[in-house]
């Protein structure tokens, strides 16, 4: 089974309301089981939503609003949700696919909380929650 960030698959659940629909990510679904998850919205914050990004290891809206907690919260709700789906069915958790660059999802890089769309070496809350309990993690870049 694949853990899937839920915008990949068509979700409108990104901060804009919109998807991040990856034609290879879906097609994926048709030989794999998947747990589709967003982090965002499982941490209860709205769609659409103040745009967020990671400055000094805590994530910042727009707005100025400090929305840790809840990106904290969505990752260990996703996390529970997707170890859950797995054993329900028997099958191990063979990776997660995620979104790039996302503060929830972000593998390698991620916005650097000035809003002004320059990256930094970072990872998102869910996917550093991921990376520690050992499960690989692919962003829909990284087709394979």
């Amino acid at each position: 089974m694949y853990i899937v960030s839920a915008c990949l698959l068509g979700e409108p659940c990104r901060y804009d309301g919109n998807d991040n629909l990856t034609d290879w990510v879906k097609e994926l679904t048709e030989d794999h089981t998947v747990c589709m998850v967003c982090p965002e919205t499982l941490g209860k914050l709205s769609v659409p939503r103040p745009k967020s990004e990671i400055k000094d290891g805590a994530v910042i809206n727009e707005e100025g609003e400090d929305v840790t907690k809840a990106f904290e919260d969505g990752a260990r709700i996703a996390y529970i949700r997707a170890v859950a789906a797995a054993m329900s069915i028997g099958e191990e958790i063979e990776g997660a696919i995620l979104k790039s660059n996302s503060p929830s999802c972000g593998k390698d890089k991620v916005y650097d909380g000035t809003f002004t769309g320059t990256m930094v070496d970072g990872e998102g809350i869910f996917a550093k929650t991921l990376r520690e309990h050992g499960i690989k993690i692919y962003t829909e870049k990284e087709k394979f």
